[in-house]
């Protein structure tokens, strides 16, 4: 059985969609699967005076929030967050900082990683913040499976991004069909290889 992490941070809904998504598929590819979120740093207050985010996170106040030992269990990563000024949002990337301890003794090495994102506007930093991602992956020693063009849903209009998948909100829409066919296929695709890696490792 491959275990599959997907982590995400999400303010008003739409990074959490594509997360479930993800989680969603890489069941069906025949994976125990881990759907969390990563701790909310924003003040209540800020949260309070967003109606979508306030909405956004009682909604979803029943999802786990992420760990280190959820790291450690998984075989894929699959982290989800939009983006702030083309990087990966502060909360994520407070989680990521905390896991020097499981990279120092080797834990995160071969483990397959991806990244998936949401941004408001149409070249609103998508790119660089799952550029950004695969810095950390890179320090690991994981091994980064992007979804290239391997399939014909990354030819689709509203996708187009072979560093992962991600949407364009225009801070109303939510992820389309598109969109979610994009991030299904970036989880499978994950899983399958990581499936492969571990058939190979215990060959070997």
């Amino acid at each position: 059985m491959t275990n599959v992490a997907v982590i995400y941070y999400s303010s008003t809904g739409h990074t959490h969609t594509l997360a479930v998504a993800a989680a969603e598929a890489a069941e069906k590819a025949g994976a125990e699967v881990r759907l969390r979120k990563v701790r909310e740093l924003a003040p209540e207050g800020a949260i309070a005076a967003n109606q979508a985010w306030a909405e956004h996170a009682a909604a979803t106040a029943d999802v786990e929030e992420a760990t280190l030992a959820d790291l450690e269990w998984a075989d894929v990563i699959l982290f989800g967050t939009p983006t702030r000024f083309g990087l990966p949002a502060a909360q994520l990337k407070q989680f990521i900082d905390t896991a020097g301890g499981l990279w120092f003794q080797g834990k995160l090495v071969n483990k397959v990683a991806s990244s998936f994102v949401s941004t408001s506007q149409v070249h609103g930093g998508q790119e660089s913040t799952l550029l950004a991602l695969n810095n950390t992956f890179y320090h690991w020693g994981a091994i980064i499976v992007a979804p290239g063009w391997a399939d014909p849903i990354q030819f689709a209009e509203s996708n187009g991004n072979p560093y992962g998948a991600s949407h364009v909100s225009n801070n109303t829409n939510r992820p389309g069909e598109e969109n979610l066919g994009a991030v299904e296929f970036q989880a499978r695709r994950a899983v399958e290889i990581a499936t492969a890696l571990k058939v190979g490792l215990q060959a070997a």
